[in-house]
């Protein structure tokens, strides 16, 4: 079983950036893909990127490609995801994942069988 917990979640103007992170414990983290989704709110909680159990293949929703970069360190039980130029839609409670082990990253949170507690961001304009 793996434990999830984020940080690095907070307020910042429009065109600002945060740098989220997720700590592992437990489990099999290091084979494991890693994904983050985002959640506002009224609305369904929807991918947001995701990376492979090696870190050697990334995927992102189109809202964030360009501007979001996601990453992992297997060693120290971490993964990451870098936001750049924030927008107000952007504002969301933001939960990482982790899926079962050696699988590909996935856009589908039914893929994901760990969760953190959330992080919320809040983008003003």
């Amino acid at each position: 079983q793996v434990q999830l917990v984020e940080s690095g979640g907070g307020l910042v103007q429009a065109g600002g950036s945060l740098r989220l992170s997720c700590a592992a414990s437990g489990g099999t983290f290091s084979r494991s893909p890693m994904g983050w989704f985002r959640q506002a709110p009224g609305k369904e909680r929807e991918f947001v990127a995701a990376i492979s159990w090696s870190g050697g293949t990334t995927y992102y929703a189109d809202s964030v490609k360009g501007r979001f970069t996601i990453s992992r360190d297997n060693a120290k039980k971490m993964a990451y995801l870098q936001m750049n130029s924030l927008k107000p839609e952007d504002t969301a409670v933001y939960y990482c994942a982790a899926g079962s082990p050696y699988r590909s990253g996935s856009y589908y949170a039914k893929d994901y069988d760990y969760w953190g507690q959330g992080t919320q961001v809040t983008v003003s304009s």
